[in-house]
């Protein structure tokens, strides 16, 4: 048995949430519902500017969402990243620690300054993002561990990390080592704007292709081109052996390298959707590496991301996984 279920390599953001009316992203001229790269001096001023707003701050950033939801379940995990010797960083590191999540960030780290995420929720649950990567850009090769990797059922590479050229190497090489190591690849697109916009790294990133890919109904269509999810889905299969397509309300379809499974969702009232499809991509690889098939760690998964939507944040409190796992948790 391997020591951890999930190694993960992704950005590392102090996210910081605020609960915004349509009308602030409207002033401010703020595209909704995708993830928007902006300079320190842009976020500042975005910042200062939601003061009015009441906002919460949580160790996040796509792919640690996903990692530490592997753990709140149960799983091992293991997650390589890059914060600076800043109290962000501090902070960022604790978050980690407290999750249960092994990491590269024991060692010393830099000086610098943290990468920090702006997440704005408006009323109908949606959730747009202004990231300022700072240090986080910089995650590169060195911060890989090799000992982790070959102890791992699989890697899951985050697909922000397209837009940096260090990044986007140590996530190609990373699955490249896990390909020669027999470890199975997942990667997700994450954000439409990675699909539209750098569309060509992230084939780099798939390589020759992987064994998982993550997306949601606009990714889908976006990376194929497609104007529907079965025409996608059937596009999708030349670049992964299995595959998820999340459709938000409607549930999910998987493809488990046989046949399709239409995933349902139970209705639920959605308060904020940030780190729905991180929590997915969590429930999903925690069901597969504990003995689950993959229409079942669809359930589940819908499932988890379902409950997730329902409280405010990228994560559930820790009694929240535990109280989901009676539904799955069964021996090996």
């Amino acid at each position: 048995m391997k020591k951890y279920n999930v190694y993960g390599i992704g950005n590392a953001l102090v996210d910081m949430e605020f609960h915004v009316d349509d009308a602030f992203l409207e002033t401010m001229a703020i595209e909704k519902g995708v993830m928007t790269l902006v300079s320190s001096e842009q976020q500042r001023a975005l910042y200062q500017a939601l003061q009015q707003y009441q906002g919460t701050r949580a160790g996040g950033g796509s792919a640690a969402n996903t990692i530490i939801a592997v753990s709140h379940f149960g799983g091992q995990a293991f997650y390589s990243c890059k914060v600076a010797n800043d109290e962000a960083g501090d902070f960022y590191v604790a978050a980690l620690q407290e999750a249960g999540v092994d990491t590269n960030l024991h060692r010393e780290r830099e000086e610098g300054v943290s990468g920090k995420c702006i997440v704005m929720v408006t009323p109908d649950a949606e959730r747009t993002m202004h990231t300022c990567l700072e240090i986080s850009e910089q995650v590169s090769v060195r911060d890989l561990n090799h000992d982790a990797l070959t102890a791992s059922e699989f890697v899951y590479l985050e697909g922000y990390l397209v837009t940096s050229p260090s990044a986007r190497e140590a996530a190609i090489r990373l699955r490249e080592r896990a390909t020669a190591q027999g470890v199975r690849t997942a990667l997700t697109f994450s954000d439409p704007n990675m699909v539209r916009f750098f569309k060509e790294g992230l084939q780099e990133m798939a390589g020759a292709g992987i064994d998982l890919l993550f997306c949601n109904e606009q990714e889908a269509l976006g990376w194929t081109g497609a104007h529907d999810v079965h025409t996608a889905s059937e596009a999708l299969r030349a670049i992964a052996k299995e595959f998820v397509i999340t459709l938000g309300k409607k549930g999910a379809l998987v493809y488990d390298g046989t046949q399709s499974h239409a995933i349902a969702a139970t209705p639920v009232r959605a308060i904020d959707t940030n780190g729905a499809g991180d929590m997915f991509a969590g429930a999903y690889m925690y069901a597969l590496t504990h003995g689950f098939s993959a229409q079942e760690a669809g359930q589940f998964a819908v499932r988890a991301s379902g409950q997730l939507v329902t409280h405010i944040g990228p994560r559930l409190p820790p009694a929240g996984y535990k109280s989901l796992l009676p539904v799955v948790a069964r021996p090996l």
